[in-house]
């Protein structure tokens, strides 16, 4: 819809209130509920909002390390913008009328720190070389028989899952869950977030849905609305679900997967097919993934932002842990699916589902496209068999502390992504290294409190 269109809708149908939101840099929704007349005022010169939401982390303490914004600065506003291309209706609140915002106002400076402005740059970016970009995001994740306050009461121990023991692709567990399975797959749909697939996974209470794919920023967006409504979903079954990528280490972690192909503008054609190759892999596609294998240890954090991602990152838990890439084999970091002219893609595997979908997508898209500007060489040879063993190209880093730093000082990720987003998110992981380094963790208490 246009802007008098939506004028038109929300004056017709006699809306009184709208809600709005953005995602920060952990990916976490931050947003108000506005009256009508608010969203109207702020239409053309944006909704000012306390810049504190970039200035502090997942558990709202402010950051001690960080320039954008802080004491120094006195929190103020900022002007974030609705876009309307993003208006939805939110059918589990009384079909109450929803956008999503970022801080790209009209002469399209950025908020160097705004993670949806920041794929957009992108977005620009591949579109000036002439091609469109189509990405999904695929989420794992946990479901339990908790509301918030009994995770607190019970200091997040002996959690009830929804259903018990290891039942992947079970037919059985969604029958005996019923309401919420069809919630779940009905109301994202009807919210736009069209699912292809929603299945149990090996785990118990842990589902998995495919969403189908979009052109890059819609893909990032539905991402980015998934795991928020998939948890506002739960909440109305009595029904907690966590997006941790490793919420018990004797379970598996969840994974974020992200698939993307690039397509001609005109005439819709797949740009990584060519029938005529090996494996089916145009020469543009073997670029795109040579990117993505050459700068993965520079963007490692984008993929694996927090201290838990590197739990799920660990041989022989479904995620990978090799610079590594082969057709359709899941030991390795990058993954070919070549079943069909259509469906040619590349899959990133690396990300679990505590990923920000526009940071991971955004890494994704800039470091293949990295590999098409420079025309680099796929001179790595797809691995045979188990990927874990085959360490010829490198490892990813165990942990955040590494990875971060390797960020930090890269000059590739400031190529691609500024100087002044690389400072703001490297520190921003590096404080987060720094709370968990302080932390006395129950596995300390256990070894040491009685012995040592």
């Amino acid at each position: 819809m246009n802007t008098e269109q939506v004028i038109s809708y929300i004056n017709d149908n006699n809306i009184q209130k709208v809600k709005f939101a953005f995602a920060d840099v952990d990916g976490i929704l931050r947003g108000k509920v506005i009256s009508k007349q608010k969203f109207l005022d702020g239409l053309k010169g944006g909704y000012g909002f306390c810049d504190v939401v970039f200035g502090w982390d997942s558990t709202d303490a402010p950051y001690d390390n960080v320039d954008v914004t802080g004491w120094h600065s006195g929190y103020p506003d900022k002007q974030c913008y609705i876009d309307l291309s993003t208006f939805r209706m939110i059918p589990w609140e009384d079909n109450v009328p929803f956008f999503l915002a970022d801080y790209t106002g009209p002469d399209k400076k950025a908020l160097d720190v705004c993670p949806r402005s920041l794929l957009k740059k992108i977005v620009d970016e591949c579109s000036a070389l002439g091609y469109i970009a189509q990405f999904a995001q695929e989420f794992e994740w946990f479901n339990f028989l908790e509301t918030p306050q009994s995770l607190q009461d019970k200091g997040f121990a002996n959690m009830q899952p929804l259903s018990p023991g290891m039942f992947g692709y079970s037919i059985l567990r969604p029958s005996q869950n019923s309401g919420f399975y069809n919630d779940l797959f009905n109301l994202l749909t009807q919210f736009n977030i069209p699912i292809e697939g929603l299945h149990t996974e090996t785990g118990p209470g842990v589902y998995e849905a495919a969403i189908h794919y979009a052109t890059t920023l819609e893909a990032a967006d539905r991402a980015v609305l998934f795991k928020t409504a998939v948890k506002e979903i739960a909440s109305r079954h009595g029904i907690s679900a966590t997006f941790m990528a490793k919420w018990n280490e004797n379970l598996p972690g969840c994974s974020g997967h992200i698939h993307q192909s690039l397509w001609t503008a005109e005439g819709g054609k797949n740009l990584f097919y060519d029938g005529g190759d090996v494996n089916k892999m145009s020469e543009l596609h073997k670029q795109y993934l040579a990117g993505q294998l050459y700068c993965m240890p520079h963007l490692l954090p984008m993929y694996a932002p927090t201290i838990n991602s590197y739990k799920r990152l660990v041989e022989g838990a479904w995620a990978p842990t090799t610079i590594t890439w082969a057709v359709d084999n899941r030991t390795t970091a990058l993954r070919v699916i070549n079943t069909s002219e259509k469906a040619t893609r590349l899959e990133t595997r690396i990300p679990g589902s505590d990923t920000n979908p526009y940071l991971a997508i955004a890494a994704a898209l800039a470091s293949g496209l990295y590999g098409i500007k420079n025309k680099l060489k796929l001179d790595i040879e797809a691995t045979k068999g188990n990927g874990y063993a085959n360490k010829a190209n490198g490892v990813l880093h165990s942990n955040l502390f590494d990875s971060a730093t390797a960020m930090q000082n890269s000059a590739i990720a400031k190529e691609l992504f500024g100087e002044g987003f690389v400072k703001h998110f490297t520190q921003t992981r590096l404080w987060e290294h720094r709370q968990y380094a302080k932390s006395v963790s129950d596995w300390e208490l256990k070894r040491y409190f009685e012995s040592i």
